[in-house]
């Protein structure tokens, strides 16, 4: 009914470095070029954890956005936008919370395990158990059908889907509904209307899923239908609603199997990161001290690569030959701590010389980035306004 389309931000509250790159970037940048994209920057999200002290989230937005295009995040491919900038995230985020039941937002997994891993900040704020929601909302707004998360992201993704659900079963009833429908279904044709019922039957009376995917690739073929029509029969596929809210699907990306410097998930909060564009001799000295394996207390001990953290980036940066050699060299003593650490110096400084190189005319000219965020703000405004019209709409708020 709707077009394909992927939704992803990041919250603005520190320096970018090469753990987001892994993790989450350059999945970002594959994806650009295989169906649209819209990605964001959580500044709103970044109050959660950052009310007290929000000095933090401008320059790390413009900084995360310059990092976002030295990365290969193209403009010309993707939609760029600053969340706060979109006022109708929020309208929908309070809107879907006249419906959505307390208990959903206390069961959310990483709600718990945020609450105990920062204990140090006050978090008993509606702001910050209402997170999961204002996530929603700035997916649902621009029913997409994808979401690239990890695995410990996919609840979110599930609670996104049920609050779709939800809203979709209070607010998608619309007056002669069934009758607008069968009436829809006629200007299909005779051979196509004769399909959709037999599907619909096989989908609602069997569960065939199969015959429901049949049906809306139908649906999205049936070129003669409005939207309006199209967006009644495919609710009607499923029940006897309209399909308001889009059902996002987890897409699920590959997690970064770059941890920080001293084998620690990589954080600035732990001192153990690399910045995407960090200077070379700080690469250097950064990778140079990082702790190695404790048996190699002198450089003629034997040493075992799984339990250092050196090993875990020539996982990631060095070829075949480059890993067999540290293998060998680590295990027989063959090979120092800093040799073994020269190849991964290496590699980040060479992966990180286009970055630099991206990100240049940016930081020379910086009114280029604003420009780029003000057509992704009007973009994605657009598509929300759209979705909120049809939303009030449901609601019964709009007065005209």
């Amino acid at each position: 009914m709707y077009p394909d389309r992927v939704v992803s931000g990041m919250r603005p509250t520190g320096t970018m470095h090469l753990g987001h790159y892994h993790g989450a970037l350059k999945n970002w940048i594959r994806m650009q070029s295989e169906q649209p994209c819209l990605f964001f920057v959580a500044d709103w999200h970044a109050l959660t954890t950052h009310y007290d002290d929000p000095s933090i989230i401008e320059k790390s937005t413009w900084d995360m956005l310059v990092d976002w295009l030295a990365a290969g995040i193209d403009p010309t491919q993707a939609t760029l936008f600053i969340q706060s900038k979109i006022p109708e995230h929020a309208e929908l985020h309070l809107l879907l919370s006249m419906a959505t039941p307390l208990g959903w937002l206390e069961r959310v997994p990483t709600y718990k395990d945020q609450i105990e891993n920062l204990a140090n900040k006050d978090l008993a704020t509606y702001g910050f158990l209402g997170y999961p929601l204002l996530q929603a909302a700035d997916v649902l707004i621009y029913r997409a059908s994808e979401v690239p998360v990890g695995d410990d992201q996919v609840p979110h993704v599930e609670m996104m889907r049920e609050i779709a659900r939800r809203f979709n079963y209070l607010y998608g009833k619309e007056k002669g509904f069934e009758e607008k429908a069968e009436a829809a279904v006629k200007k299909l044709g005779s051979k196509r209307a004769k399909l959709y019922n037999e599907l619909r039957t096989g989908y609602q009376q069997n569960g065939d899923e199969a015959a429901l995917e049949q049906a809306k690739a139908m649906l999205d073929d049936a070129q003669s239908l409005s939207m309006i029509d199209r967006e009644r029969l495919f609710g009607y596929l499923e029940g006897s609603r309209k399909l308001i809210l889009v059902e996002p699907q987890a897409k699920l990306t590959e997690a970064s199997r770059l941890p920080g410097l001293d084998g620690r998930k990589m954080s600035k909060s732990y001192g153990n990161a690399i910045a995407l564009r960090e200077d070379k001799e700080v690469v250097t000295k950064k990778v140079r001290t990082m702790p190695t394996d404790p048996a190699r207390v002198r450089r003629t001990d034997a040493g075992e690569p799984q339990r250092c953290p050196v090993w875990q980036f020539h996982q990631v940066y060095s070829d075949g030959p480059t890993q067999e050699w540290v293998q060998k060299g680590c295990r027989s003593a063959g090979i120092g701590c800093i040799e073994c650490k020269q190849p991964v110096i290496d590699a980040i400084i060479k992966e990180q010389e286009p970055m630099h190189e991206r990100a240049q005319p940016y930081l020379d000219d910086p009114s280029l980035v604003r420009a780029i965020v003000a057509d992704g703000n009007e973009a994605a405004r657009k598509l929300a306004q759209e979705t909120m019209r049809d939303v009030r709409e449901a609601m019964g708020l709009n007065y005209g």
